[in-house]
């Protein structure tokens, strides 16, 4: 009897010593994860800390790590200096433009790639390839060319119009199109008369939202980021757009770095808005697939 007792009682004493040794190691398997969340965030908590201070409080040992005062002081000289609200105006038409272009064009490209068969389809691809690894300075001159015959040189349209497609976009689309939408949907919606741009939007874009989510995100920050090409093309001062804007605050002389990480500050505040708005549904879609799968 005693022995027959004791079986239970030194299995259930093994299973909560197993699950102890379990959770042990899940916790430290956290520990990694921890220190590579706060090496990311750091960066984000001092431009805010930097961003409350003044620049005599960045030279000072040892170095302050809490949130100073003089964030509204800072604030206000970064919209006395630039025209912050009407630089971030034109960045938001350059950045929902450039995005949906790029949505729509890449993943329509992506589509017919994936999905049908046409004459120099193996070589357009491995073009498309070809101008993926090329560095997008080689374009510059050739573009800034083109803008000037144009008549775009200075205008929004320079940004807009030849960042409408990219190789990255049509390449990431095509391969997640190829994995994500069954041949057999297309069959069918062939044989329900469906032409092509019918298939495009009734069968393929509610499959690939979680795709489009990721590919959204890139561009829009890609976009809202960029400085190097408006800064050749934007010659009218009227029409830069933010990063070009906030580049204005140094100084040859003299930066304030304090008002300089202010004002990045304040364009980083959408770019977190959009994040979380597209993340959610990228999210979202992608569990959705999962679970159906």
């Amino acid at each position: 009897m005693t022995t027959s007792t004791s079986r239970p009682a030194a299995t259930a004493r093994a299973k909560v010593a197993r699950g102890q040794r379990v959770r042990s190691r899940e916790r430290w398997a956290h520990v990694p994860l921890v220190l590579t969340v706060l090496l990311m965030v750091f960066p984000f908590y001092w431009t805010v800390v930097m961003a409350t201070s003044t620049t005599k409080e960045f030279y000072s040992y040892p170095p302050t790590l809490t949130p100073g005062t003089h964030l509204v002081e800072n604030v206000r000289e970064v919209l006395a200096s630039i025209d912050f609200f009407g630089s971030m105006l034109n960045t938001v038409v350059v950045a929902v433009s450039v995005t949906a272009l790029v949505l729509f064009f890449d993943s329509l490209a992506a589509f017919a790639f994936a999905k049908f068969d046409f004459p120099g389809k193996r070589f357009l691809f491995g073009l498309l390839l070809f101008f993926f690894l090329l560095p997008a300075q080689l374009s510059a001159v050739p573009q800034f060319i083109t803008m000037i015959h144009l008549g775009w040189l200075g205008s929004l349209k320079a940004l807009i119009v030849p960042s409408a497609a990219n190789a990255f976009g049509i390449f990431w689309m095509r391969q997640y199109i190829t994995g994500a939408v069954p041949d057999e949907l297309l069959d069918a919606a062939t044989i329900d008369g469906c032409g092509f741009f019918r298939q495009y939007l009734s069968v393929c874009v509610p499959i690939i939202r979680p795709g489009l989510g990721f590919l959204g995100i890139y561009t829009f920050v890609g976009a809202w980021n960029d400085y190097v090409w408006p800064l050749i093309v934007l010659v009218d001062p009227d029409h830069i757009t933010l990063q070009v804007a906030l580049s204005q605050l140094n100084n040859a002389h003299s930066t304030d770095y304090a008002v300089v990480m202010a004002g990045s500050l304040l364009a980083i505040i959408p770019l977190l808005v959009v994040f979380l708005l597209f993340a959610r549904q990228f999210i979202a879609d992608a569990v959705a697939g999962a679970v159906r799968g």
